[in-house]
């Protein structure tokens, strides 16, 4: 089990880096409107939905994802740090700062079929929009956000592992601890301070920032993993799918990326503003 995930993370990793840096921006677009539509449909397996409600809800997805990612195409295309599509990444922002830790809080998700169909939109298109507007930014600094997760993710499992003994969620996920949440602080603070001074080194006055952010991101990239966690137990699943072999679904893959991505893409356009 454990080769197989990590030929797996290896493939995928292979694959994220050759997309990321190399291929042309429509095909980026089709890449991300195929995931997206992948994760929706697993998304409707942690709803419970009928067959005709996952049916319906995977065309009005691929639509209104193949839309966004037109119009972002376009805004981009003119200006990379254009705020035109702000409002999606502040709605993303408040849903994961304020409404996910209430539901945690009470260990209870949405029930209502519909209103949950609005929250995996909510969920799904700000973070792959800010996919597209990230890497039309820059592909490094994305790659440099997307880090912060896979680093907070590895020192959680490993000392949570070794050294585990404080649950932090136990009636969500028995194995996350309070352990493993302070060494993916501190393993980000430390990687948080090694890009603050590399950039520094460029002149960059206005990163102090950073360091607090990349903190934040580390732990909605925690909320999001426990988000999907609570989706998963009352769904009565194991995992989002089985696409990934060893990994599970889209969604388990990427489960702490969704709330980290419109997060860090509303504060580079802040950021940019800042600079104007």
């Amino acid at each position: 089990m454990l080769s197989t995930r990590l030929l797996t993370a290896f493939a995928l990793l292979t694959a994220l880096l050759a997309a990321l840096f190399y291929l042309p921006d429509i095909f980026w677009a089709v890449l991300l409107l195929g995931l997206t539509v992948t994760a929706a449909r697993e998304w409707c397996r942690l709803g419970r939905f009928s067959v005709g409600q996952t049916v319906l809800y995977m065309i009005f997805t691929t639509l209104l994802g193949g839309e966004l990612l037109f119009l972002i195409s376009v805004v981009v295309s003119r200006n990379p740090a254009d705020p035109a599509m702000i409002g999606f990444y502040i709605a993303s922002a408040v849903f994961w700062l304020l409404a996910v830790p209430f539901q945690l809080a009470i260990v209870r998700s949405v029930r209502n079929e519909w209103l949950f169909m609005l929250m995996g939109w909510l969920v799904l298109l700000p973070a792959c929009l800010s996919l597209y507007q990230l890497r039309a930014i820059d592909p490094w600094l994305l790659l440099g956000f997307m880090g912060v997760v896979w680093i907070s993710d590895s020192a959680a499992y490993f000392v949570g592992r070794a050294c585990g003994k404080h649950k932090l969620a136990p009636r969500i996920s028995p194995g996350k601890t309070w352990e493993g949440v302070a060494a993916a602080l501190v393993a980000v603070l430390i990687y948080a301070l090694i890009w603050f001074y590399a950039v520094n080194e460029e002149g960059h006055e206005r990163i102090n920032w950073l360091i607090p952010l990349l903190l934040i991101l580390a732990v909605l990239g925690i909320t999001g993993d426990l988000f999907e966690s609570l989706l998963k137990r009352q769904a009565g699943v194991k995992d989002s799918g089985n696409i990934l072999p060893g990994h599970g679904g889209i969604l388990d893959r990427i489960d702490a990326l969704i709330p980290v991505l419109p997060v860090a893409a509303l504060s580079t356009l802040l950021f940019y503003s800042t600079e104007l």
